[in-house]
């Protein structure tokens, strides 16, 4: 089945792409994490957890920030200073700000069809999270 893509991801607002890449960065990440580790339902679920909230969103930003091009970085900023009314009570405001600009940033580049640059990017962002995890094991 062909998905319907707008002709210009830009004409929605930054809400709507936040929308969508938030379910984008969710299926990357599960199935990520499914290529990568083999642990127990209730364990990969767990991993998955700490990085689909705000914090792990952020922090998985923050790796890729540096990576992003002009066009990249702009459909981020539109998306983290967007207003959505509400913040998730358990969420940091900062994180959950740039969570939201991420997730635009994915919105957009999936219904771009950019999907090769999703992977790439969520594969760097999950490496680096990796091992600054194993980092701070040590």
């Amino acid at each position: 089945m062909e998905i319907a893509r707008p002709a210009d991801p830009l004409s929605l607002p930054a809400l709507t792409l936040a929308y969508l890449g938030d379910t984008v960065y969710d299926l990357y990440v599960r199935t990520l994490l499914a290529e990568t580790l083999r642990l127990p339902m209730r364990a990969l679920h767990l991993e998955a957890a700490k990085l689909v909230c705000a914090a792990g969103q952020a922090k998985a930003y923050r790796c890729i920030a540096d990576a992003l091009t002009e066009e990249e970085q702009a459909a981020f900023r539109r998306g983290r200073n967007a207003h959505s009314g509400t913040v998730p009570k358990h969420a940091d405001v900062r994180d959950y700000r740039v969570a939201t600009g991420l997730e635009s940033l994915l919105g957009y580049l999936y219904l771009l069809g950019r999907d090769a640059r999703i992977g790439e990017l969520m594969r760097l962002a999950l490496q680096m999270i990796n091992e600054s995890e194993k980092e701070s094991e040590r």
